[in-house]
């Protein structure tokens, strides 16, 4: 369990690397009034899911109980953030009308429906494996 949910977690952080890359790519830091993602939402996301990994990562090395456990922890505010941006972004994946002026497009309107719904399934994957592994370890 613990090395499918590791292998999973770095699936996940490979779609969300690519989102990540994707929104900066297209001006979400140089354009933040444009995006609906928030830089504190995006990299509060990104950090809190690295420092969870990392922390995974270690126990997975060193099977202790008390860091599977605060490896879940840092996924709970993961997941609030993940869902905060998904809410923010449908309405501009909805809302695809042909811009003009290509300063006033959302960075996040790049994403492909794949990669975004692809990096939630295992994101939610990830979060239950992490979760039965920490209880396991009770």
């Amino acid at each position: 369990m613990d090395i499918a949910a590791l292998i999973l977690w770095l699936l996940t952080a490979g779609g969300g690397f690519f989102l990540l890359g994707t929104w900066i790519a297209r001006g979400g830091l140089r354009n933040p009034g444009v995006s609906r993602l928030p830089r504190p939402v995006i990299l509060g996301h990104f950090l809190l899911a690295a420092i969870g990994l990392i922390l995974w990562i270690v126990y997975v090395a060193g099977d202790s109980k008390p860091v599977a456990w605060t490896a879940f922890g840092f996924l709970v505010p993961v997941a609030l953030l993940a869902f905060t941006m998904f809410a923010r972004w449908i309405p501009v994946y909805q809302n695809r009308t042909t811009e003009t002026d290509a300063a006033a497009i959302p960075a996040e309107r790049s994403f492909p429906l794949a990669v975004v719904l692809g990096h939630g399934a295992l994101a939610a994957t990830t979060l239950v494996l992490v979760l039965i592994a920490a209880i396991q370890k009770s």
